[in-house]
């Protein structure tokens, strides 16, 4: 990643907490380049597409066996810790074997009841902690805004190392969305990208952290648009209308799955975030009208693809799995290769691979 520019003067959180959304993004970057991935704010249209490529090239290179060998020598001198102290299975699979594959060594903490979190040790101490001995750390935490205050905290000392936001409370999910942007544009590769294109998002939008981010991510493409389907108690939040009014991208909100299907190019639907319960809410609302049931596909586009985050409980009939359409299961492979690929953009290799 070449020289490290420290910090001359400390930023204390609470002023960080003060800054603007693009004040952070600059906070959060080194040298003019990423450097904390925290926010999907941060990446625009042309990082976008510059991950497209690298992804698509490590996929490339990856089929033959020299190949892979190859790639494996890139970061073989890189250590990463993998931190998830909420349940994860795709994930954190996802960024294991994105790592494998650029030959990144691992260390990983999965319960913090087996750190010394339970002797006192508060979440600051451990992430220095973990500064020590790794020269990345992808976490996932329950609680939203700590990846970003992690990252605050690493820089202000003297030994910063990216932090990658694998999952922050109900706030964000930047690489779920990359992921499911990189989908798209594969999806839709021979039908000119995503630029046109009407998107539904479907279920608990208000708790969906998926959503949301995939949502912000969809700001950097024109005449996009997007069909919110939700429960009236769930529908998607106003600070997210407010963004993507500033980008003039149209969004239309509804509770009526039926009436979206033949018009959208891609359907998203997401689970009950029930997790997220304080009093019940969940209890009394029928999401059923929320689901996609086999009877539906006769109502969508052939052209059009089905996706998911996954994990799924019944939101979308088993049956649909076998369908063309029903992309999640490739959703999911894809999450390793983009990941690969903002590994690759963290450590300054694009044109190491691109060349390749």
């Amino acid at each position: 990643m070449g020289a490290i520019e420290i910090k001359s003067e400390r930023i204390e959180w609470e002023e960080l907490l003060t800054f603007n959304t693009e004040k952070k993004v600059e906070f959060f970057s080194k040298n003019g380049r990423i450097f904390d991935v925290l926010i999907s704010q941060q990446f625009d249209r042309a990082l976008l597409d510059a991950f497209y490529n690298i992804a698509n090239s490590i996929r490339k290179i990856a089929k033959q066996k020299g190949g892979m060998d190859w790639l494996q020598t890139l970061l073989s001198h890189k250590r990463a810790m993998l931190y998830f102290i909420q349940p994860s299975t795709r994930t954190f699979l996802s960024f294991m074997n994105a790592c494998h594959i650029l030959g990144i060594k691992l260390s990983e903490v999965r319960d913090p009841s087996t750190s010394s979190e339970v002797k006192g040790e508060t979440p600051e101490d451990t992430i220095r902690t973990f500064s020590s001995y790794v020269d990345v750390i992808i976490m996932r935490h329950p609680q939203e805004g700590f990846a970003e205050r992690a990252a605050w905290v690493l820089n202000n000392s003297d030994r910063p190392v990216p932090i990658v936001n694998a999952g922050s409370g109900k706030d964000q999910h930047p690489t779920q969305a990359l992921l499911d942007i990189y989908t798209l544009q594969r999806s839709f590769e021979a039908t000119g990208g995503i630029d046109g294109k009407s998107i539904a998002m479907v279920g608990d939008l208000a708790r969906g952290r998926t959503v949301r981010s995939l949502s912000y991510l969809l700001g950097n493409f024109s005449d996009v648009k997007i069909y919110y389907v939700a429960p009236p108690q769930f529908k998607m939040k106003d600070d997210i209308k407010l963004f993507l009014d500033k980008k003039n991208i149209s969004y239309y909100e509804c509770d009526d799955l039926e009436s979206v299907l033949p018009v959208v190019d891609a359907v998203y639907m997401t689970r009950i975030q029930d997790e997220h319960d304080v009093n019940g809410e969940s209890k009394n609302v029928d999401f059923n009208k929320y689901h996609l049931h086999e009877r539906h596909l006769k109502s969508l586009k052939e052209s059009a693809i089905i996706m998911h985050p996954l994990p799924r409980r019944n939101e979308i009939d088993v049956r649909i799995d076998n369908d063309h359409r029903a992309m999640y299961w490739r959703q999911e492979r894809n999450g390793m290769w983009i990941r690969a690929a903002l590994l690759i953009k963290l450590f300054g290799l694009e044109d190491v691979i691109t060349s390749y």
